[in-house]
């Protein structure tokens, strides 16, 4: 009778323990909301395989998606500013081939080399490298799968276009980068009605500042595919 009642008393004990196990442990509980009395002896109920394949295969897609979106965000930039590069090149190099029709004085060859470096101080160095290309690469990073931006198709679509702050940017950037991107069109233009000697010293200096840039945005994209930080700038995001 002492050792019955004793059972007795365990059983009927304010918690049972499988109750305990519930509580403390609730991946116990069976998919959908069952009890434990569904689950394999010993009381543990294991992951299906396809509980763990799912995660995975999820983070290799957002991880291919962010990688495309930084690379083709970054390199597509590079890609329209080396296009404008081989546009203007080949009047930029005329004076230096020989037998060239195009003869500078030595105060022409003070002109075009004053327009080079003041075009890669002014435009390659503070323009590109200490603005325009940390933020290109910035915004590249930022195409990433489960973010607002990175959710949408478009951006990976038109991703240098984003990446320069042209679309899905603050009030403030696209209008900076649209008042920019008009400025440069006016003045290639207002450049090609020069006359050859003047378009060709111009166009020198295009060349040099376009080269540091694309250049600025290759170093940046390495360094951040390399080590895993980004530009420390802001990515203007609305």
């Amino acid at each position: 009778m002492r050792r019955g009642s004793s059972i007795s008393s365990a059983s009927s004990g304010p918690i049972s323990l499988s109750q305990r196990q519930s509580n403390s442990l609730p991946f116990l509980s069976t998919r959908g909301g069952g009890s434990l009395n569904n689950t394999p002896r010993g009381g543990v109920r294991y992951a299906e395989p396809s509980d763990d394949d799912l995660p995975a295969a999820e983070g290799v897609v957002a991880k291919t998606l962010s990688a495309f979106g930084s690379m083709w965000g970054s390199m597509g930039v590079v890609y329209i500013l080396v296009k404008a590069i081989k546009r203007v090149l080949p009047i930029a190099i005329e004076p230096l081939k020989s037998g060239s029709s195009l003869a500078l004085s030595k105060i022409q060859w003070g002109l075009y080399a004053a327009t080079c470096l003041f075009f890669a101080y002014a435009e390659g160095y503070k323009g590109f490298q200490l603005k325009f290309s940390p933020l290109v690469v910035k915004r590249s990073a930022t195409l990433v799968p489960g973010t607002k931006q990175g959710n949408n198709p478009l951006n990976y679509l038109l991703a240098p276009l984003y990446s320069m702050g042209l679309i899905n940017a603050t009030k403030k950037r696209l209008i900076v980068s649209w008042s920019v991107s008009m400025g440069v069109a006016m003045i290639v233009a207002l450049v090609k009605r020069l006359p050859p000697i003047s378009r060709c010293i111009m166009d020198a200096g295009v060349v040099v500042g376009l080269t540091w840039g694309s250049l600025s945005i290759q170093l940046f994209y390495l360094r951040t595919l390399f080590t895993g930080k980004t530009p420390d700038v802001d990515a203007c995001l609305p």
